[in-house]
């Protein structure tokens, strides 16, 4: 099968978390046979950030960890070449509005492809106005990575068919690294944002830390400088932007993380943990998460992973992962097997090619081939 994917950046991860599952979903569909090509602006922000901060070595350092991957960065598209011959073409919310419509418009005019939008982030209750705008009355519908987004379109009239397609990790790339020492006690891999879990680090993060005197260390892109003073008092070391790949040596160099969700998740979408939660977990290190509601049935509160309902109960979780190291083993155990039977970019993969089949065939069928593995 031939595919299309047009998503925001595949080249770069900074400050954009689509990039962690496009890569596994991406990687999964070739190694399964399909030819798989990847459509990006040349003008993406996150690709711009990236480079001025970086430089083009970090480019060099994505195809190293990615071989099979690439993208094609245009500057104007030529949608009759571009979708020559395609079946499947998949179209992200970040990217513009005219491009959504020219697809779709495309698809009316000259293709026979299955056509999909593609919503991972909250913007659907954050900015219901904007997310109106995309016209995609000549797409097949949207695949939402939660249930509460997938009804918001069907509720609007935004599209005809809606299809729940949660993010999940890509366990070629994250999984346990028992031979690094762990020398550290917590550690946060995520951005700082515009401000929408501020209070939040504050009581989930900084202030346990703090309290318990832990070796700690911060990773992520757009911290303010209020924020990188909080992290200093509390003797957390914030190390700046790390390629997602690298996650799991850094996760394998601690005994425990914390996930801290965006405001916007815990208040209107309930459901949706975003994508840090299962790559810390199908890398086996021990979680701890401030409170979010797991209304799909994801994961097991209290047996994949600790939920802590305030600061005082964060400090209490963390003191007993610590200091109990069966506990922690059981802990990260029991969550590595449950995104192990549940939550990789096979899973996802098996459900897109299921959705596909429904379009073309008026009901699923079973994937002509599974590939789960490390």
């Amino acid at each position: 099968m031939k595919i299309a994917l047009f998503y925001h950046s595949l080249l770069s991860d900074w400050n954009h978390g689509n990039a962690h599952f496009l890569r596994g979903i991406a990687t999964e569909l070739i190694l399964r046979g399909n030819e798989v090509k990847v459509f990006e602006s040349a003008d993406a922000w996150s690709y711009r950030h990236l480079i001025a901060e970086h430089g083009l070595s970090v480019v060099d350092q994505f195809h190293r960890a990615y071989p099979l991957l690439q993208s094609e960065r245009y500057t104007r598209l030529d949608l009759d070449e571009a979708l020559d011959g395609v079946d499947l073409v998949i179209v992200h919310e970040w990217n513009s509005h005219d491009l959504v419509r020219q697809i779709g418009e495309h698809r009316a005019r000259a293709g026979s492809y299955r056509l999909l939008f593609h919503d991972t982030h909250h913007r659907a209750v954050t900015a219901a106005e904007e997310m109106a705008q995309y016209d995609l009355t000549h797409y097949d519908g949207v695949l939402a990575y939660g249930a509460a987004i997938r009804e918001i379109y069907l509720q609007e009239g935004w599209a005809a068919n809606a299809w729940t397609w949660h993010e999940a990790a890509d366990i070629r790339v994250f999984h346990p690294m028992p031979e690094i020492e762990r020398t550290g006690d917590v550690v946060w891999i995520g951005n700082w944002g515009d401000g929408e879990r501020a209070a939040e680090l504050q009581e989930f993060l900084v202030g346990p830390i703090a309290e318990l005197k832990l070796s700690a260390a911060v990773f992520g892109v757009r911290y303010p400088d209020s924020a990188r003073e909080a992290l200093s008092k509390a003797s957390i070391r914030y190390e700046g932007w790390l390629p997602n790949f690298r996650a799991p040596e850094v996760f394998a160099q601690f005994r425990a993380t914390v996930h801290v969700p965006r405001r916007p998740y815990v208040e209107k979408l309930p459901g949706i943990p975003t994508i840090r939660p299962f790559e810390a977990l199908a890398c086996g290190i021990p979680l701890i998460s401030a409170p979010w509601r797991d209304a799909e049935g994801l994961f097991t509160p209290g047996e994949d992973f600790f939920v802590a309902r305030s600061g005082a109960e964060m400090a209490k979780h963390l003191r007993a992962v610590l200091s109990d190291p069966a506990l922690a083993a059981a802990l990260s155990k029991r969550g590595r097997e449950t995104i192990l039977k549940r939550h990789t970019c096979a899973h996802r993969a098996n459900e897109l090619l299921r959705i596909y089949a429904e379009l073309n065939f008026g009901k699923a069928q079973e994937p002509a081939q599974e590939v789960i593995g490390i």
